[in-house]
């Protein structure tokens, strides 16, 4: 990571570093536009990078993977690292479907984890979180930290203000987000959310529940359409 790189957040600097910094990012999309183009209709999930291998989050994660290859057909789409993220990826991939993954540049290295056949790596968060929420048909939240908690309520403040379609937000880990769910209706009854916002979410331990919720909606409002085939005179790959 480039130590230089928070200075952009200090207010004003040189115009050329300003102009540099610009399309900086706007290369960033690029790539990412380019490396999930053909990813096809995908759910992308989020989650902790900390559980490990056993731990019933991260054996969650691997069967919600596995049941969005196997009974949607879709793409699992995650942040590519470890954690949560693997084992969605993992689900995925050991049941024959797409995963892909979005990688983050840290000053601790987040290495890609091996369940990908696809990924790209982005050095800016803000980029990252476009790339995942643009590809997406749904999204499923299991237990996290402050990530999770930014990718989740981003998107679903662009869910609740129309910024995207209604697409279906599936919370899994009950035990985990309890006093969030009552957190929630806290707010509704303060008047800071509407209480049809409440409905936006569907909380839920079961897999079956989660991908059925995500299967109704799809087939009542989109038609998903085929991956699309790269041009070859783009240099664009599958």
């Amino acid at each position: 990571m480039d130590p230089r790189e928070p200075v952009w957040l200090d207010g004003p600097r040189q115009r050329h570093f300003e102009l540099f910094f610009a399309l900086k990012v706007f290369w960033e999309f690029i790539r990412g536009f380019r490396a999930l183009h053909f990813v096809g209709p995908s759910v992308t999930v989020f989650g902790s990078a900390r559980f490990k291998e056993g731990h019933r989050y991260y054996e969650s994660a691997r069967l919600i993977g596995r049941r969005i290859a196997e009974d949607l057909g879709m793409t699992v789409m995650t942040g590519g690292g470890p954690g949560i993220m693997e084992a969605a990826n993992r689900g995925a991939k050991e049941a024959g479907g797409h995963s892909v993954g979005c990688n983050i540049v840290l000053p601790h290295e987040q290495a890609e984890n091996p369940w990908l056949y696809k990924f790209v790596i982005i050095r800016y968060f803000f980029v990252r979180k476009v790339l995942l929420v643009k590809y997406s048909y749904a999204f499923v939240i299991l237990p996290g930290g402050f990530g999770t908690m930014d990718e989740f309520f981003e998107t679903l403040t662009l869910v609740q203000t129309r910024k995207i379609h209604h697409f279906p937000i599936v919370v899994m880990g009950m035990d985990y987000y309890r006093p969030l769910q009552e957190y929630l209706r806290f707010m509704a009854e303060q008047g800071t959310i509407s209480p049809e916002d409440m409905k936006l979410l569907l909380f839920t331990d079961d897999p079956a529940e989660a991908t059925e919720h995500i299967r109704q909606y799809i087939s009542e409002h989109y038609r998903v359409e085929r991956r699309r085939k790269p041009v070859w005179w783009l240099f664009e790959k599958a």
